[in-house]
């Protein structure tokens, strides 16, 4: 029988240690305090803004909330990342991304000091994370260890395959998982024979944005699939890249969607806001 790991009871332990956390650092008169910057309506961003607002108010973490309007300048929005950058009050500044089309990302990523850059995008966090110093790590990857480690699953030594290869969530993911002693393929759209590439795979994490791609045939007995996709299919029902019906009972655990992989991104966002007012 496979075990599901599930993502909420996880991430619920994880924040309610932080709000211990925080609680000891309001003793000591300080309390840390996160500015979320949303561009633009895109309802998918406003949701998770919305989430990330109760995460906080729940942990007793400062949220501050700038909305600025579609038609807002990269001049303009610099210059709001550039004030936060000054405010020593503030911890952690998240823009959410996506942004407008006229908006170069990487030079908004960019702007944000590494010391406040609780999504761990920066370059610098990136390097820090691949040469092995201290920095922010990226929160869906970061989750996902986290996942593992509190669901007693061994990495050091496995053969991990990540298929995947974006900034947010391949690359990091498979920094993360040499980190932790794991044997790490990345596959993509390019890689030849996929299935027998995941077929290998002690540990296989999956973030290709394709809904249910992932069938029995990718899948070694008995391995732990994580499942890091989220699609909406008609009728309003969320599935992931794996077709979980199909996949599981081949598995010795696997990450259910919704419920999996989600609510750990936003519980170490609240880590990464932590750390940085500790």
């Amino acid at each position: 029988m496979y075990q599901i790991i599930d993502g909420k009871a996880i991430s619920t332990q994880l924040k309610d240690e932080l709000k211990e956390r925080v609680s000891a650092l309001k003793e000591q008169g300080k309390q840390p305090c996160l500015a979320v910057i949303l561009v633009g309506e895109d309802p998918a961003s406003t949701v998770y803004v919305g989430n990330k607002k109760k995460a906080c108010e729940y942990i007793g973490i400062k949220s501050l909330s700038y909305e600025l309007p579609e038609s807002t300048t990269q001049e303009e929005l610099l210059a709001l990342i550039g004030k936060l950058n000054d405010d020593d009050s503030v911890n952690g500044i998240l823009v959410q991304l996506p942004l407008p089309k006229h908006i170069d990302e990487d030079a908004v990523i960019q702007a944000i000091s590494p010391k406040k850059d609780v999504d761990g995008f920066h370059p610098q966090s990136v390097g820090a994370l691949c040469i092995g110093q201290p920095g922010f790590v990226s929160c869906t990857p970061a989750g996902i260890i986290e996942l593992l480690k509190r669901s007693n699953i061994e990495i050091a030594g496995k053969e991990c395959v990540v298929i995947g290869r974006s900034n947010i969530v391949g690359k990091p993911m498979s920094l993360l998982m040499l980190r932790e002693n794991a044997t790490v393929t990345i596959c993509h759209s390019k890689t030849r024979d996929l299935k027998e590439v995941a077929r290998r795979a002690d540990i296989l994490i999956v973030a290709i944005g394709k809904p249910k791609m992932i069938t029995a045939e990718y899948v070694k007995e008995g391995a732990v699939v994580i499942d890091v996709g989220i699609h909406r299919l008609e009728g309003k029902k969320l599935c992931g890249d794996v077709d979980f019906d199909d996949v599981a009972p081949h598995t010795s655990a696997i990450t259910p969607v919704p419920g999996g992989v989600g609510p750990m991104t936003i519980a170490m966002l609240m880590k990464n806001c932590v750390d940085a007012g500790e």
